[in-house]
């Protein structure tokens, strides 16, 4: 009698192997294995920049060029006699960097730049975004006249509007003195009220691009979000804060970073207004202080080192910004 472990019955042995299936292919681009055509597709990647090429060449003859030049012209000593060829012009390394940090003036004009320019960029901030939550409130009518106001305020050249504000104020034909009974109260003689004088025409003629920008970003979110959000009892202010601001976040990036530059860079309203700097240059910021030093003292270079430091501080500042944003999460 054979052991039934080592017997094979005929069912078992005419019984072909069964094998088991094999898993079917993963599909090109399923996650965990690398699509095929990968070389392709990295070739493909370029096709932006291919359309792309044409306007980054004109950018880059419109603006790299000339920030290669500024740069250029602040490692020399720069002055009317080397622009008329008189003098071979002289290189002096960081020479005028080097008297630029060193002149206290500098410090004083930077200070008053950084904290007109945060005053200028708070303020148009809270009015554009207040007045686009305003549009959405309002009926067609208003809504267009108010369009069309911001509109005409913000498409109005800045040497054209900072003369119409020093009328309005002016302490003798001025009518905003009759009406607030200042009498001959001059806004251009003190500092601070110069500074508020040029931060109100700023404000005005900057505000509007932030509301339309705005109200365009919350004519976009979904009418049942904000429904769901006043069914629950939530106030106009806890609905911004709570609701739009997160959702308008990429938005109030770009209008923040472009108030930022706009308001840093102010010369127009600032040298019309303040007769070129204020009494004794008490109103100077970045860019007027770099124009005395470059064209009524003529000395280029120094005035190119100024420009060198202003483009680098924008630069800082916008970047610092966007690192933020990136570590709380935004895509940008």
């Amino acid at each position: 009698m054979n052991d039934r472990g080592s017997v094979k019955t005929p069912v078992a042995a005419a019984a072909p192997a069964v094998r088991a299936p094999r898993p079917p292919r993963e599909a090109a681009g399923a996650p965990g294995r690398r699509p095929a055509g990968g070389a392709a597709r990295r070739t493909g990647g370029w096709t932006p920049w291919f359309y792309l090429a044409p306007a980054l060449v004109v950018l880059g003859g419109l603006l790299l060029y000339p920030i290669y030049q500024l740069g250029l012209i602040s490692f020399f000593q720069y002055t009317q006699a080397q622009v008329s060829g008189g003098e071979p012009a002289a290189f002096e390394g960081f020479g005028n960097y080097a008297q630029l940090f060193g002149d206290p003036q500098f410090w004083q004009v930077l200070l008053a730049t950084v904290l007109f320019a945060a005053a200028c960029v708070v303020s148009t901030l809270t009015l554009g975004c207040a007045l686009a939550v305003l549009l959405t409130r309002v009926r067609a009518v208003p809504r267009l006249a108010l369009m069309l106001a911001a509109l005409g305020a913000w498409a109005t050249p800045a040497v054209t509007g900072s003369t119409v504000w020093l009328f309005l104020f002016d302490p003798d034909f001025g009518p905003v003195n009759r009406m607030l009974g200042l009498g001959d109260h001059s806004w251009t003689y003190g500092r601070l009220s110069a500074f508020l004088l040029v931060l109100l025409e700023v404000v005005w003629c900057s505000f509007p691009f932030v509301m339309v920008t705005v109200y365009a970003g919350i004519r976009a979110v979904p009418g049942e979000v904000l429904e769901a959000a006043s069914l629950d009892g939530a106030s106009q202010w806890r609905i911004w804060r709570s609701v739009l601001a997160p959702m308008l976040r990429p938005i109030l990036v770009v209008v923040t970073i472009q108030s930022v530059i706009w308001d840093f860079k102010v010369f127009t309203q600032i040298y019309v207004m303040t007769g070129g700097g204020g009494i004794a240059g008490q109103n100077l910021v970045l860019n007027v202080y770099a124009y005395q030093q470059a064209f009524a003292s003529s000395q280029y270079g120094l005035g190119s080192a100024i420009g060198i430091v202003t483009l680098l501080i924008l630069l800082a500042v916008t970047l610092v910004y966007l690192r933020l944003l990136r570590r709380q999460g935004e895509e940008l």
